[in-house]
């Protein structure tokens, strides 16, 4: 009774409804000698299938297979066609499964679910070029309304395809009727163009994004194809994305640009972007919790805070109309931005209330962290160092959330030595995690070890040419200490080449130009910067640059929004005592 019943004999029922059912629906009469001539079900093919399902039981998949595959083609019943293909694929039998797929197929040339079948075993069996008209089929069969997202999946079958090249050709041949639609044209480039990125090809799958967006303005798959397509090396790509948002964009979509200006830096773009949405479509939660999220991120703890306790409120709202609580990751992260508001407010008790909130395994290690800056901040660096080491690690990420936050509460409480050599010692371990060599070089620098931060961010830039931040360290570091500066502008200027936009980078070179004596260059690259990214560093530099041409009072003025910004900014604080200021 405790034992779990074989795979098969829970097949069995089912057999036994199918043909219990086709046999009850035969007329009635009083005890025949033998079944009537037409019955779709008789006696013997009843028994025929108990045969056929014994005998996979039993290991002869061959008979079984025979004898299911005979009944579903007497009965034209789709389940025990379904049936004969899975006792094939069962017993790796792939042209047997294609056999009775295809003959389901003949029988119900309506069926999806038969072409389908047919469809992912010829991918299965690698028999690429026998795939243009099943693929044909499945667009074909498919109703009027949902035609669209049936043809935007399509490439999903070329998943495990090793050929790409092969599987856009086909995809192209398969969608051949569409392309040039009004009403199918946009979905199907999206297809088409999201198989051309698959296959390396970018430049195709833009030209792809153009095609769609040419048939259907509107349309949201050529725009999103374009997303993913965003970067320094395809520039163009942004143009799609923009001739969609002059329009009225679907608010997913503007929270996805958003999304694509962040990971390039842009900040105070993306901002607009998710207050856009949050102004047109108030009840939007995830914008909230972005835009909360990003005035964080800009020290504005006010704005941050009532864009937060919105995004709850919205939250509360969906589940009381739901009537169901579920754990939310997006939860967590509002309550940790939360508590930072309040740790940051030197609340320590509102800060904890904000993260007892929080009761998912999986964020209880960013938690504690949180909790271990609390500590930090009290003057408990010790303490907060024994909560993160204590805490378990479920995963790898885990693992490198701990590393990262032990070393920044060293760092933020100058205990730079003590950082260096716990990421030397993980380093050693890890010579070519790059993010940790990088942490570890900015470390040196800071320990006045010069030569030991050239020579780990100029191996990162052997190793990890295209790695931008290690050009940009050290391209700062040459240009802060006034030295080596025609070569200090060429490492930024590298730099800026894997990231055209960051406001950091370009902070980078705004200094190198003010220590080389181009002061009016040096104003306009660091007010770019800083509108880019209201920052205390940049306004260091920025409020430096109008002090040494004699606008006193907009230094004066830059200075005190970099103060409000962080006012223990190293860089902010040094530059006001070395020039004897006191904003």
């Amino acid at each position: 009774m405790g034992r779990n019943m074989s795979p098969r004999l829970r097949l069995l029922p089912l057999l036994l409804t199918v043909a219990l059912a086709a046999h009850a629906q035969q007329p009635e009469s009083p005890a025949p000698t033998s079944p009537p001539a037409n019955s779709a079900m008789d006696g013997e093919l009843f028994y025929q299938l108990l045969l056929g399902e014994f005998s996979t039981q039993r290991g002869e998949a061959g008979v079984g297979y025979s004898l299911v595959l005979d009944a579903a083609r007497k009965t034209n019943d789709a389940r025990l066609y379904q049936r004969a293909v899975e006792i094939a694929l069962q017993s790796r039998a792939g042209e047997s499964a294609l056999q009775a797929a295809r003959a389901w197929r003949q029988a119900q040339p309506a069926s999806r679910d038969a072409n389908r079948y047919v469809l992912q075993i010829l991918i299965g069996l690698n028999r690429l070029g026998e795939i243009v008209e099943p693929l044909k089929r499945e667009v074909a069969l498919a109703e009027a309304r949902e035609r669209n997202l049936v043809i935007v999946t399509l490439p999903a079958y070329f998943a495990r395809t090793n050929d790409k090249k092969l599987a856009v050709e086909l995809l192209e041949q398969a969608l051949a009727d569409h392309l040039n639609s009004a009403q199918t044209g946009a979905p199907a480039w999206s297809a088409v163009g999201r198989m051309r990125l698959e296959a390396g090809d970018p430049s195709g799958a833009l030209e792809a994004a153009r095609r769609g967006q040419a048939l259907d303005g509107r349309a949201e798959g050529p725009v999103l194809l374009a997303l993913t397509l965003m970067s320094p090396q395809q520039p163009a790509a942004e143009s799609v994305v923009r001739r969609y948002m002059e329009g009225r964009p679907q608010p997913a979509v503007r929270l996805a640009y958003a999304r694509a200006l962040l990971d390039a830096q842009r900040y105070a773009e993306a901002g607009a972007q998710v207050q856009t949405v949050t102004t047109e479509k108030p009840d939007h939660a995830e914008a909230w919790l972005i835009r909360g999220t990003l005035e964080l991120q800009d020290n504005r703890l006010d704005a941050a805070e009532k864009s937060l306790l919105q995004f709850l409120d919205l939250m509360q709202s969906r589940r009381n109309a739901q009537g169901v609580e579920e754990p939310s990751r997006a939860l967590a992260q509002a309550y940790l931005a939360l508590a930072q508001i309040a740790e940051q407010r030197k609340d320590y008790k509102q800060a904890e209330a904000w993260l007892s909130r929080i009761s998912s395994p999986e964020d209880l290690v960013r938690t504690q962290s949180r909790r271990a800056g609390i500590l930090a901040r009290q003057g408990k660096i010790d303490e907060a160092r024994e909560l993160i080491r204590n805490l378990p690690e479920r995963s790898p990420a885990d693992a490198r959330v701990k590393l990262s936050t032990e070393v920044q509460l060293l760092r933020d409480n100058k205990r730079y030595a003590q950082a260096y050599e716990l990421l030397a010692e993980v380093t050693q371990r890890e010579p070519r995690d790059y993010d940790l060599l990088y942490d570890q070089a900015t470390l040196a620098e800071k320990l006045g070890r010069t030569d030991e931060m050239e020579r780990i961010l100029r191996g990162i830039i052997a190793e990890k040419p295209d790695y931008h931040h290690a050009y940009n360290a050290l391209g700062y570091s040459l240009a802060d200490r006034n030295v080596r500066l025609a070569e200090a502008r060429k490492l930024i200027l590298k730099a800026l080449e894997f990231a055209p936009d960051d406001p950091f980078i370009t902070d980078s070179l705004g200094w190198v130009e003010f220590r080389q004596g181009n002061k009016s260059e040096a104003l306009r690259v660091l007010q770019k910067a800083y509108r880019a990214r209201p920052d205390a560093e940049i306004a260091a530099h920025l409020g430096e640059v109008y002090w040494s041409l004699g606008q006193r009072e907009q230094a004066l003025s830059i200075w005190r929004e970099g103060l409000q910004l962080n006012a223990e900014n190293e860089t902010l604080v040094e530059t006001l005592k070395r020039l004897r200021v006191k904003p």
